[in-house]
Formats: C-alpha cells, structure tokens, sequence
C-alpha cells in the first residue's frame, strides 16, 4: 500500500508539474511583443498623427515617462529633453525605460536628445531649443502633422485615439494657438526691455539680466503675444525651420531678447505671414486655472479640480505637481492605464490583467477606438472651427 501511494503521489506531482509548465508557456506566448510592428500609413487618407516635443529639468526623468506613457501612440512620434541641468546618468536611465517598453522598441518612434540644452525659463533659450526640437522630428519622420510642445509639468486629458479621430475632420493646415495683438501691460514690460539670456552663451545656468535703456516697439510689423503652449501644423514648422522667407528670422533676431519670448515668438511669426496669418484656431488647447490677474504660472491641478477639468473639452491640462493622485485619476477614469504602461488603444490586442498589459501585443496602429472624453473635445474643437469660420482676418 506504501508504494502504491508513493507511485500515486509521483504521477500527481508529474501532472502538476506538466500542467504548469504548459500554462506558463501559454503565458510567455501571449504576453511577448509581436516580434514586428504593423505598418504604420500617413496621408490624407489615414488619421492623423502628432510629433510630441516633451521636455523637463532635473528631478524630471520619472514625469517624462510618466507623460510619454500617457500620450503614445505608434502613429506619432516622440522627442524628449532632460535639459543640460540633469546628469546624464538620469538621461540613460530615461533611455533604458523607454526600450524596456515592447512597443515602442518595436515601433522606434520615440528619441531622448542625447546633447542637451541650456534652458532659462524667462529667456530665448527656450525658443531656441524648440526650434531644434522642431527640426529633429521633421528630420526623423516625413509622416506626421501636428507639432505638439508639451512640459513635464503637463497631462492628457483625452486618448490619442480621441484626438487622433477629433482631428481627422479638421483641416492638417490649421494652428491652435492662443494668441492677440492686443498687449496692454505687456509692451511696457515684456516687449520694450531688452534682455540677454545667458543660457545661450554660458556653461552655466543662470538668470537673465536687463539692459539700462527700453527699446520702441517695433512698427515694421506687428506683435502678438499669448500661450508658450501650441499645437502648430507641420507645413507652418517648415516655414519656420526651412525660411524661404525671411520673417522667421527677423523675428528669431528680435526675440532673442525679449522677455518670455515663447509667448510671443511663434504667435507674432504666424500673424505676420500672408501665407499663415488666417490658419489660426485662437486656443492652446489645455485646461490651465489662472489668478486675477494672472500670476506667472497657473494653479498646480489637483483632485478638486478634477469634474472641472475633465468637463473642459480640452486635450490636455497643466500644472501638476509630481505623482498628484488627480493623476491617478485620469488614468483610472479616461486613460484606462496601468501603472508603468501606455495607454491603451484600439492598436493594442492583447489581454488586460494584472499581469500582461493589453499593449504588449498590437495589431493594426492605423485604427482609432475612440472613448466617451472624445464626444467633449469635438464639441470644443467644433465651437472653435465656427469661431475660426466667422471670422475673415483671424490676427487680430
């Protein structure tokens, strides 16, 4: 009787054993990445796609992955800046998280500028870097259409298959940017000082300084000031970069040395170009609560903000303190995102649980499932377009 019991228990034991063998390798199947990505088709005849220039300073390596996370797409592609005040240890572990997700090491659409740059916050430096940024995704990829400025301080309030399917009814040549000529306080204070921002020439970070005397404002074109913060079309980037006309670099010249020159130099190039000046949609797009008058940041965002914030209709909402439980929030609510994943979409084919994510697996990354956020955005992005329709000189 003992060995028959010994002979049972060793048949259990090898059944056991077998069967979970057999499920763990069912396990590994289904939750290794496709071992090559779709292909992904741009032009008229397929949805939208975005270049995301995501940037932040030291301490910010965690909320640029955070925000990649949020907002990737394989039909987009993604820059993303640690400025020169962050070690470069910090920039390779950025770099090594980024390959660590199946998708995007499938897809290589997303960068880390390997050569950082200077960044002061008041000064030119910021416009400069922009403008490489800008450059770099136009090098990189030939398919994308929006330009999208984004800081680590930001977060989506929308899947990109929101607004991917919102912007495949909007013309690919308009801009939305926040934007008037009208500059009340601003041109006493902003546009007339003369300022030097060392971030430009020095190895060393520090704050920008003030000339003694005020210069006029000028009269050979207008200025137009609003949000640092655009989604601009690609075609008005090439005008920008390329300059086969010469306001791109008139204007550059000029704003080298004004004050927060990112709230005016894109918005004064654009409103000064016969070819650009009626393709702007007057909104940056994100949801901001501001002080009256308004303080040099927004509020930071958090839970309260929360039923406000998603009822906006906008696409993306700024600021946030780091790892804010409002965060967790909208990935729970909007983005249906697991910790350390990308969000999900209708290109990702995989199971969801605990321990796979949906987005290990893909299939076709040209198809859009959009989500009940996409029905707010387009009543926002519909009212703008009447707006913009109305109006015969958008600059104004």
């Amino acid at each position: 009787m003992g060995a028959e019991k010994k002979w049972l228990l060793t048949l259990f034991s090898a059944t056991f054993l077998s069967l979970l063998l057999l499920l763990l390798s069912s396990i590994s199947a289904l939750s290794s990445p496709k071992p090559f990505p779709s292909i992904v088709q741009h032009g008229s005849h397929y949805p939208p796609a975005f270049a995301y220039y995501i940037w932040g300073g030291r301490g910010d390596r965690g909320r640029i992955l955070r925000l990649l996370l949020a907002v990737y797409h394989p039909r987009n592609r993604y820059l993303l800046h640690l400025s020169a005040d962050e070690s470069e240890d910090e920039r390779r572990h950025l770099a090594s998280a980024i390959k660590a997700v199946p998708a995007i090491r499938a897809f290589g659409n997303v960068d880390v500028v390997g050569k950082p740059d200077r960044i002061t916050y008041m000064g030119s430096s910021n416009i400069a870097t922009t403008l490489r940024a800008a450059a770099i995704l136009l090098k990189f990829d030939s398919g994308w259409d929006w330009f999208v400025t984004l800081s680590a301080m930001d977060y989506p309030l929308i899947t990109q298959d929101d607004l991917s399917h919102v912007f495949s009814s909007v013309r690919r040549d308009l801009n939305f940017i926040d934007h008037t000529s009208d500059l009340g306080w601003k041109e006493l204070h902003r546009v007339r000082p003369i300022v030097v921002d060392p971030g430009l020439y020095l190895a060393r970070r520090s704050q920008i300084f003030h000339a003694t005397e005020k210069r006029k404002t000028p009269d050979a074109f207008r200025i137009f000031t609003g949000s640092p913060w655009v989604i601009l079309s690609r075609s008005f980037l090439e005008f920008c970069i390329l300059g086969w006309d010469n306001l791109p670099r008139t204007m550059l010249m000029y704003f080298t040395n004004v004050m927060l020159s990112q709230e005016g130099y894109f918005h004064s190039v654009i409103c000064n170009s016969p070819e650009f000046k009626n393709t702007t949609v007057n909104s940056d797009l994100r949801y901001m609560i501001w002080d009256t008058p308004p303080k040099m940041e927004p509020h930071f965002l958090n839970i309260s903000d929360y039923d406000q914030m998603v009822q906006g209709g906008a696409a993306f909402a700024r600021q946030f303190q780091k790892d804010d439980p409002v965060l967790d929030m909208v990935d729970e609510r909007i983005l249906k995102r697991g910790r350390n994943r990308a969000a999900p979409g209708a290109w990702c084919s995989g199971w969801k649980s605990w321990w796979m994510d949906p987005c290990s697996q893909w299939g076709d990354a040209n198809i859009l499932k959009p989500g009940p956020q996409a029905k707010k955005f387009e009543e926002s992005i519909t009212n703008l377009l009447d707006d913009w329709t109305a109006q015969s000189n958008q600059c104004q």
